[in-house]
């Protein structure tokens, strides 16, 4: 496992997003330190994408989005939880991966105890594979809110630190993206949610919601990065 360069995440968001499945993301704080492996990924091409929140450009929620590669993008969403992603490609643009399920590691049994504690404030815990499964339960585990949007975590002596293996250790398998309307949620323009094949952790998919025809929206709304 090595903590990557900038030049890793300036490629095309696809290919890092696959390259992230099995990699490592540590947060530090006082409280102590929380590591996970993740096991499931979403990949999201900004303006070239009907499902990202970046595609009809920038705004002051997303302007992480499209500065430069290697910086986490944490956001509200709902209103309700946060999401983290990690950006990609050429700086100016606003591709990134949200990082949807992982399991926790450590470090050691107090890392998984501190997960725990921050799970179980916030909801009900069934399992230990329930810790970090969905991309909210995920920011809950690891403590990342609003203030670590921007956080470099190409730098190993940051706050957030990302670690990837020489290969994903496992079976990758995709599928279309959880919750996702319109054409953005359709398998086959946009199979790009990647996961470790067996993985207990991998959250369960759902595709969008359909909204009444009275309540829907003229126009397609994005439904995440």
């Amino acid at each position: 496992m090595t903590v990557p360069a900038r030049p890793f995440f300036d490629r095309p968001v696809v290919d890092v997003a696959r390259d992230l499945l099995g990699a490592t993301l540590t947060r530090r704080t006082p409280q102590g330190a929380v590591t996970l492996r993740l096991t499931e990924v979403e990949a999201y091409d900004g303006t070239n994408d009907p499902g990202s929140h970046a595609f009809r450009g920038p705004s002051r929620r997303n302007e992480t989005m499209f500065g430069e590669p290697g910086r986490l993008y944490v956001y509200r969403h709902l209103g309700l939880h946060y999401c983290a992603n990690v950006v990609c490609g050429p700086d100016g643009t606003a591709s990134a991966v949200l990082l949807r399920a992982g399991e926790v590691t450590g470090p050691g049994p107090d890392g998984v105890a501190l997960a725990t504690t921050r799970r179980l404030a916030s909801g009900v815990v069934r399992a230990e594979r329930d810790l970090a499964r969905g991309p909210a339960r995920l920011t809950v585990a690891l403590g990342l809110d609003l203030a670590d949007d921007g956080a470099d975590v190409t730098d190993p002596e940051g706050a957030v630190v990302l670690e990837v293996p020489e290969a994903p250790s496992g079976s990758v398998l995709s599928g279309p993206r959880v919750g996702v309307s319109g054409d953005g949620g359709r398998a086959d323009l946009y199979p790009w949610r990647f996961w470790l094949d067996g993985e207990p952790t991998v959250s369960v998919y759902r595709p969008a919601t359909k909204r009444p025809a009275a309540n829907r929206p003229t126009t397609q709304r994005p439904a995440r990065t």
